[in-house]
């Protein structure tokens, strides 16, 4: 049962989702953002009270609900202070879960540094392929409350540390950690802090699925689990012929040299698919299927083009340095014969580029440098070069790439700095390239 009184706290996709859930269930909410004019204030209906720019204290602590954008911190002082009234404080996530509980309607959860999206994409695609009817949203695509009007059998969700920090309530069938590495440390503490946020996504499930390749990953030791990695342990890769093979406990299942998506990082992600998917009880043939088919999503490591013989290579949703790191290990193993180029730049959410230096050091011809954390960048390496933008750092690329060689745009930086997200980042990019 939803309270009478709630505050959604947050406009765009996700808000306008959590208004028309309440609508439906005769609730009239206040609505509040902290911008003067947000998306979807148009579709506002004239009877919902609205609060539009600073936060106004009084509407929160008289709420009996406040379901908050995973955008706004709980950190925020008026939410502090509601919290200290009593106010229960959730996320649109929180209200799926509860909605699913009532119908018994089974939860796979996914999060992780980098790779949440491919993931979730490839264990929905199994699950759809194996008959059963899927929903799939949260981090990626639909609106999460969106998916409960279409009666799933099964339900995936892609779930960020910002979500998790308020779904109190997330029982699932899987659940698992991808990786960790710095980011958003422009929210959180430190490293330590955004960590024990993604392993929240434990709490309350069937099976652990882990990365044994980052320890950082592993479930609490009460919680049942199996692993993921590169070697033959559980899900992993086993040899047999001279060839690599995606391995079940040894088992050699499908052939590394047939998948799509390129590089260790991808194997790794299709590994953690198929435990998920065993999990959820999806048929191996239709796990295979899926295998190798899939070619990527976009703007993850995404091939553009070759031009006079230099591959290009869009991975414009690697925001910050894991991701980075892992598309030049992935694409190490198959651009061995040349260079690789790599641009970077934009907003550095306060993580801590060093790790870019060991690969700078041995994998990288150079790196371009543009946007606000430029000069961070600059100082890594003597191998760096200053652009003013994503133009500019093309041509440059294009001049100095030749035949064999490969440029890699994966920022390392979130894009706010010059772009209003990922996507247009990287839909720049692809232009860009297109045009030489």
């Amino acid at each position: 049962m939803l309270p009478k009184r709630i505050l959604i706290l947050g406009l765009g996709q996700t808000g306008i989702s959590v208004l028309h859930y309440c609508l439906a269930h005769h609730i009239t909410p206040i609505v509040m953002d902290t911008r003067d004019c947000p998306p979807g204030a148009e579709q506002l209906p004239a009877h919902v009270e609205r609060h539009f720019g600073a936060l106004s204290l009084a509407p929160l602590l008289a709420a009996e609900l406040i379901v908050a954008s995973p955008g706004v911190p709980l950190a925020t002082p008026e939410l502090q202070q509601a919290l200290e009234a009593g106010v229960e404080i959730i996320g649109d996530i929180e209200l799926v879960v509860r909605a699913l509980a009532t119908r018994h309607v089974p939860i796979i959860a996914i999060t992780g540094s980098n790779g949440k999206s491919t993931v979730t994409t490839l264990v929905a695609e199994m699950a759809a392929q194996a008959g059963i009817k899927v929903g799939m949203g949260g981090n990626i695509g639909t609106p999460a409350l969106e998916l409960l009007a279409d009666q799933p059998q099964l339900v995936v969700l892609e779930l960020s540390s910002f979500q998790l920090e308020t779904t109190p309530s997330l029982a699932t069938l899987g659940a698992t950690v991808l990786n960790i590495s710095e980011d958003h440390l422009d929210r959180y503490r430190d490293l330590a802090h955004y960590r024990d946020t993604k392993l929240t996504i434990y709490q309350d499930t069937q099976l652990g699925v882990f990365n044994r390749e980052d320890t950082q990953t592993q479930p609490p030791k009460k919680v049942a689990s199996v692993s993921f990695g590169l070697d033959e342990t559980h899900y992993g890769r086993t040899e047999q012929d001279g060839q690599l093979w995606l391995s079940r406990a040894g088992q050699p299942l499908f052939p590394v040299s047939e998948l799509k998506i390129l590089g260790s990082h991808n194997q790794l992600n299709a590994l953690a698919a198929m435990a998920l998917s065993d999990q959820a009880g999806i048929s191996w043939p239709a796990q295979e299927a899926v295998l190798r088919r899939f070619s990527g999503l976009k703007h993850r490591c995404q091939f553009v083009a070759e031009k006079k013989g230099v591959r290009w290579v869009n991975d414009s949703k690697a925001t910050n340095v894991g991701a980075t790191l892992a598309a030049i290990d992935g694409l190490a193993e198959s651009a061995k014969q040349g260079r690789l180029w790599l641009i970077v730049g934009g907003q550095g959410k306060g993580q801590d580029f060093s790790p870019l230096m060991a690969v700078l050091k041995s994998k990288v011809a150079a790196m371009v440098c543009f946007g606000q954390d430029q000069a961070q960048l600059l100082a890594l390496a003597a191998n760096t070069h200053a652009v003013t933008n994503l133009a500019q750092a093309v041509t440059w690329c294009a001049e100095q790439a030749t035949a064999g060689d490969t440029v890699l745009f994966a920022p390392a930086c979130a894009s706010l700095d010059m772009y209003g997200n990922y996507q247009l980042r990287g839909e720049h990019f692809i232009t860009l390239v297109e045009a030489l």
